[in-house]
């Protein structure tokens, strides 16, 4: 009888069943699955729907086969029915008729004596496996802080070159404003450069006033202070003229940044790219 003729362990049901379990070898529909969850918590219970080819129920479960599993295919190390065997091959029938078949009775003894190696490997394996893991777990926590150990040395190390470049960047930032106010003409200079024609016409009609009233002998301190005044104005007019005259043969003098060819910057950026490498112990030899 196939899965799908199945019917709920419990004589009380009708229902098609949608459970199967293995440990109790029973067919369950929803409510009794529920129940069996409950008394059985710890066994496997198979949906039909999901997990129906997980579930051994003794039938076969090729296509178009409903016959018991009798037989054993040494070939393929599978169960058959009779119609795997079959010798017409037709109808998804006869995928092991030139197979080496047997009984199944007849390969109960071998496969017991498989069964009991298999037991003692699977006893020697379980004492040695705990032992392992526990190493394993040591020894992969120990990999783990190495990364981790190796990553905070990478991080470092970018670290002192991000700050040693942002450092070199201040400094050469600092060395333009300096060298642009040794070379050239400052902002100060500028401005004053704008009141410059001001000035000296002021210092000018001072000046013809002054000589207008040269005879007023009663004016004459004052006019000695006028003319005080418009030295003193003189002197800085001149001054602020001959750095403005220097200024301006200064100022074809181009400052430059090295390294300014992109060819340059390309190399160095080659090189950072390239900085640093990532290797096991067995390759620093090979590397260098």
């Amino acid at each position: 009888m196939s899965i799908q003729e199945k019917k709920c362990f419990s004589k009380d049901h009708e229902e098609t069943p949608s459970f199967y379990c293995m440990e109790c070898e029973i067919y369950m529909c929803k409510n009794c699955k529920d129940l069996h969850s409950k008394l059985f918590k710890y066994h496997k219970e198979y949906s039909l729907d999901k997990d129906i080819n997980l579930i051994f129920n003794g039938y076969c479960k090729e296509k178009n086969h409903l016959d018991k599993l009798e037989y054993y295919c040494k070939t393929h190390n599978k169960l058959c029915c009779s119609a795997c065997i079959a010798k017409i091959k037709r109808n998804d029938k006869g995928q092991h008729t030139d197979c080496e078949v047997y009984v199944i009775e007849d390969i109960k003894d071998s496969k017991k004596g498989i069964l009991q190696k298999n037991i003692k490997y699977l006893e020697d394996l379980s004492k040695n496996i705990q032992t392992s893991i526990k190493e394993l777990k040591v020894l992969f926590g120990k990999i783990n802080e190495s990364k981790e150990a190796l990553k905070v040395k990478i991080q470092e190390t970018f670290t002192k070159i991000r700050t040693q470049i942002n450092e070199r960047e201040d400094e050469l930032l600092l060395e333009v404003d300096q060298l642009y106010e040794e070379t050239y003409v400052s902002d100060n200079v500028i401005r004053d450069l704008d009141n410059l024609p001001n000035r000296i016409k002021s210092s000018l009609d001072k000046g013809q006033i002054i000589s207008k009233d040269w005879e007023k002998e009663n004016k004459l301190n004052s006019l000695i202070h006028g003319c005080i005044n418009i030295e003193d104005n003189l002197d800085y007019i001149n001054k602020v003229y001959q750095i403005m005259k220097k200024s301006k043969n200064e100022m074809k003098t181009n400052i430059k940044f090295f390294p300014e060819e992109k060819i340059d910057v390309s190399k160095f950026l080659d090189k950072i790219v390239k900085f640093g490498k990532i290797y096991k112990d067995n390759e620093l030899n090979e590397m260098r």
